[in-house]
């Protein structure tokens, strides 16, 4: 798993989701995943701050869902709106946040894992 800290992991799949997930939850991470699509201008919008988000708390696991590829995932977190973030902790779902809200996203990061570790600017 140390080859996808501070980066964004794409799920394709339902196992490649579950297996994220299963990583996750045994390292006590907090685990963010983004329900978005392709063709949602909100999604576009946010994608580059959230990837800047994955580099700056690698202390996080940072996932991304098209909910058109895996819809029975994005059923079962209730999504009808996107984008929709989801933070979740050893199998608790913490907090949603819909829409591209950028400052909304970084204060829950903040709240749930703290400050950035040091690390070159």
């Amino acid at each position: 798993m140390a080859a996808a800290e501070g980066a964004v992991i794409a799920c394709h799949t339902k196992d490649e989701f579950d297996a994220q997930m299963a990583k996750a939850y045994e390292a006590g991470k907090l685990v963010i995943i983004d329900f978005m699509t392709s063709w949602c201008h909100g999604c576009q919008e946010i994608a580059p701050v959230y990837a800047e988000y994955a580099k700056k708390y690698p202390a996080a696991v940072f996932l991304k869902v098209n909910t058109e590829e895996l819809e029975e995932v994005a059923d079962f977190y209730k999504i009808d709106g996107m984008p929709t973030f989801v933070f979740i902790k050893n199998g608790e779902t913490l907090e949603t946040i819909e829409g591209p809200e950028k400052d909304e996203i970084l204060d829950a990061i903040k709240k749930y894992i703290g400050t950035p570790a040091l690390a070159s600017a």
